[in-house]
């Protein structure tokens, strides 16, 4: 029991208390749901950020929300190649991938980068177990076909990006086990395809698959923009899927951004309940998106 005499709380301590109250009703709504964070490989380069980053997902593990990060690596197995004396190639922001660059990806993201996100997480307190889409049967993926259209002859062609693929079928058991043990997956984008292939699969496809079949609460993706900026510079905080066809259309998105979005979009029509691109350069940004009134994103979910 406090008296005249106690010291007056600090405005220090006051405001932490106040930020644990707005939090509270968010604690509470996504107790014991599902968040896929995509964390990507030019986040990774910063150690600061990379720390700050595991710390926020044992905070979400440990406040009964049940985190699955999957991860990129496209700096670092660029990286690689070029050590090895290999040239890289992209289509369409997709690296064209023939049997040597799939082997150099599968070693660089199943390997070094996915260890390294374990042992940054058990290093904040936390305990993770790294995957990639081979293990259990977790994954199967097929090839990604893309087509492109000759400027001047207008006529359509399939372009073959090689040992690219996209999920196809994903089993969540594997996931579920480990998450209900008390365990992050972390997951590296590798796939088998039915024939026993090994593909590569883009880092935010890989999420947003699995986000769905998860019907996970929150899909994150986790890029080094603010998320969707109008044409004015501005914030775009809650979209729907019907208006990134006509942020498409005047060009407000453009590059990089159109196949993040997309993702998202696929992955909320099919089951996960909301998706989030925002900037993984912020420190804790993901806390400040999922626990405060004001966000710090870009939201996606369906009307």
């Amino acid at each position: 029991m406090s008296n005249a005499n106690d010291p007056a709380p600090s405005p220090i301590g006051l405001t932490k208390a106040e930020t644990l109250i707005e939090a509270l009703p968010y604690l509470q709504r996504y107790a014991g749901r599902t968040f896929v964070v995509k964390y990507g490989g030019h986040a990774m380069g910063d150690p600061e950020l990379a720390h700050d980053f595991a710390q926020d997902i044992v905070l979400l593990k440990a406040i009964g929300i049940n985190p699955v990060v999957v991860h990129g690596g496209g700096p670092q197995i660029g990286a690689m190649l070029k050590k090895v004396g290999v040239e890289s190639k992209f289509v369409d922001g997709l690296r064209v991938t023939d049997k040597q660059t799939a082997e150099v990806a599968e070693m660089v993201l199943s390997g070094s980068i996915n260890k390294e996100l374990v042992s940054w997480i058990a290093g904040a307190g936390g305990k993770a177990i790294g995957l990639s889409g081979k293990d259990g049967g977790m994954v199967t993926a097929r090839k990604l076909t893309r087509t492109t259209r000759d400027p001047d002859s207008n006529i359509e062609r399939v372009l073959d990006l090689g040992f690219v693929g996209e999920p196809e079928h994903i089993d969540t058991g594997v996931i579920e086990t480990i998450s209900a043990a008390g365990f992050i997956p972390v997951i590296a984008p590798i796939a088998p395809c039915a024939d026993g292939s090994t593909y590569n699969i883009n880092a935010d496809t890989m999420a947003g698959a699995v986000a769905a079949a998860l019907n996970a609460a929150r899909l994150l993706l986790l890029t080094d923009v603010a998320g969707v900026l109008d044409q004015s510079g501005e914030l775009l905080t809650d979209l729907k899927p019907g208006d990134i066809d006509q942020l498409r259309q005047d060009s407000t998105i453009s590059g990089g951004m159109i196949p993040k979005l997309e993702t998202c979009v696929l992955a909320v029509e099919a089951g996960c309940e909301a998706a989030v691109v925002l900037d993984g350069r912020v420190p804790h940004a993901m806390l400040l998106e999922m626990f405060t009134q004001q966000g710090a994103g870009t939201l996606i979910r369906a009307g």
